[in-house]
């Protein structure tokens, strides 16, 4: 950092296991991928080719030895395995990975009906060659999962060899965790918490009003993903207190300044307001 300031969240350095962001990648080009990780490489951890996007990717092996010098392992979109899967080609798409020197897969339903046995054993396959990610949720909106089917589902596809779930809420953010209008379904969430711990979860949260969120509720070493190129940045700060929307968060105000201390009106319980100059 630039310069010293106190009473900032301490965040785990990577490689780490907690405080976990994952960027997607939408179709950056190569000149693109470089400005982005000029300032974006040291806090991005893993980088997600979204859906299928790197079947039409026309500089692709550049792009993956891009990200690799930089440091930072790249897997396929989920959907991407779900085409493979869907037309008979599991052992083709083993091949892609091992093609393209991928160190993590990820396995998803989120665009088909998958029997959750079967899912559980493409997980088992694939861990003995990669890391699993494998995501939980479905893409139809119109599909509404119950939390405890969510709760099951994470831990048994943890239990099959995933080193971390995911929490499907596409690139809008506007399904699975959330409502269509984008809102947390809060209850979704903290019953999941009850019985997955959170630094086994990567929650996907593209909306900065997403991010605060998660980051209010578990701290600035949550797992997020679905974070665009040009947000992550911004969320780092966000993960810091140092942007309005968490700006007090992490603050001890007995530690403050005086002149910024919350000021006790008479009779009253302490208020929030800030004396003014």
């Amino acid at each position: 950092m630039h310069y010293n300031l106190t009473q900032l969240p301490e965040r785990t350095q990577k490689p780490r296991e907690q405080g976990f962001t994952m960027v997607m990648d939408k179709g950056l080009s190569v000149r693109e991928v470089e400005d982005f990780l000029e300032n974006g490489a040291v806090y991005t951890d893993i980088v997600k080719l979204g859906w299928a996007t790197s079947f039409v990717t026309t500089s692709l092996q550049r792009k993956l030895d891009i990200y690799k010098e930089a440091g930072i392992p790249v897997y396929f979109g989920g959907t991407l395995f779900e085409a493979f899967i869907i037309r008979g080609q599991f052992d083709d798409y083993r091949r892609l990975l091992d093609k393209y020197g991928m160190e993590y897969a990820e396995v998803s339903d989120g665009s088909i009906e998958l029997d959750h046995e079967r899912k559980l054993e493409f997980i088992r396959q694939l861990s003995g060659q990669v890391k699993v990610l494998s995501e939980v949720g479905s893409k139809d909106a119109e599909k509404i999962i119950p939390p405890y089917k969510w709760i099951a589902q994470m831990k048994s596809e943890l239990e099959a060899g995933a080193i971390k779930v995911i929490g499907e809420a596409r690139e809008g953010g506007n399904v699975g965790l959330f409502r269509s209008t984008g809102e947390v379904r809060s209850g979704l969430v903290e019953e999941i918490l009850t019985q997955v711990p959170s630094e086994r979860i990567i929650w996907e949260a593209p909306q900065k009003a997403q991010q605060v969120w998660f980051i209010k509720l578990l701290g600035a070493n949550v797992n997020l993903g679905n974070i665009a190129p040009n947000e992550i940045i911004s969320l780092e700060t966000i993960r810091l207190g140092l942007r309005g929307d968490t700006f007090s968060h992490f603050l001890d105000m007995d530690a403050v300044d005086p002149m910024f201390k919350p000021v006790e009106k008479p009779g009253n319980k302490p208020g929030t307001s800030m004396p003014r100059g």
